[in-house]
């Protein structure tokens, strides 16, 4: 399991209980702030000022065609202009299990990305895919300009 610290967080919002929207600044809109949400913006927070990625270079819900059906996967970080790294993000009270794991496959088959991580908010795990199999991460990849 990734060890991951969340940065405190110091994201605005907007209007009442039940309709509340955060500000996303990946996608530069007001977004429904709902359990996920709170995870996938609280991720990319971590991502970009903890990490170091690039903001410019994180996608977020963007759609994919997988055979007859579309997808929208959650965040790709991209490094030359290819999906690098791939993150499925669930609410904090959805288990990482298979289901989620085959669910980030199987939109990485058409992503082709070198690492997938998979978080609750709570629980994040990682994967580095490799020739001939998969290694799991003990710690997010650094941004490749720091390698």
């Amino acid at each position: 399991m990734l060890e991951i610290q969340f940065p405190e967080p110091d994201f605005r919002f907007q209007g009442d209980q039940g309709q509340e929207m955060i500000w996303d600044t990946i996608r530069r809109k007001w977004v429904r702030l709902t359990p996920e949400e709170w995870v996938r913006q609280n991720f990319v927070r971590f991502l970009t000022g903890g990490m170091g990625y690039p903001p410019s270079l994180i996608a977020i819900e963007k759609q994919i065609r997988l055979g007859e059906m579309s997808k929208r996967f959650d965040i790709a970080v991209y490094y030359n202009t290819k999906p690098w790294l791939v993150i499925e993000c669930k609410e904090p009270d959805v288990a990482i299990d298979q289901k989620v794991l085959e669910q980030i496959l199987r939109y990485n088959s058409r992503l082709t990305a070198t690492y997938l991580v998979l978080t609750n908010g709570y629980q994040h795990f990682g994967w580095e895919i490799q020739s001939g199999g998969f290694k799991l991460l003990q710690a997010l990849p650094d941004w490749p300009s720091n390698l």
